[in-house]
């Protein structure tokens, strides 16, 4: 391949690659962990309209973000994550934080008390996401 052809494969490929990072809404460093892709897609799609006031997503799928945090929680760390400390302990809190938020819900709680709780657990998910990055790479939201 000459140096011309090599360049534009780069370029279409850092753009390829920058593009599915945009639709992800987040990049999570160079590992694809994809129990916590399929966690940050629920997150995703329920927080974003939860801060603008719309609930309903959660509400539907409480039960669904329980079982993506349960399946990341037992899926295997990428090994180059095995010796960072903290992970372990925050899919615990994921877990536990999205099975009471579920459990609330489904006890009818208020919009206010469920925006909180998925407010905290987005916080969680995102100290987990700053864990799992090498170190210096920056952090958009």
């Amino acid at each position: 391949m000459n140096n011309i052809t090599r360049s534009v494969w780069t370029i279409a490929l850092t753009l390829a690659f920058a593009s599915t990072s945009l639709a992800q809404h987040h990049s999570h460093g160079s590992t694809q962990w994809k129990e916590q892709s399929a966690f940050h897609t629920v997150m995703s799609q329920t927080f974003h309209p939860a801060e603008e006031g719309d609930l309903h997503p959660i509400r539907e799928r409480s039960v669904d973000m329980v079982a993506k945090a349960k399946s990341w929680q037992a899926s295997a760390i990428p090994a180059e994550y095995k010796d960072v400390k903290g992970i372990q302990e925050n899919l615990a809190a994921l877990v536990d934080g999205s099975t009471k938020l579920d459990a609330k819900i489904k006890a009818g709680a208020k919009d206010e008390e469920i925006l909180k709780d998925l407010s905290a657990l987005h916080d969680v998910f995102h100290k987990i996401v700053g864990l799992c990055r090498p170190a210096g790479s920056g952090h958009h939201h």
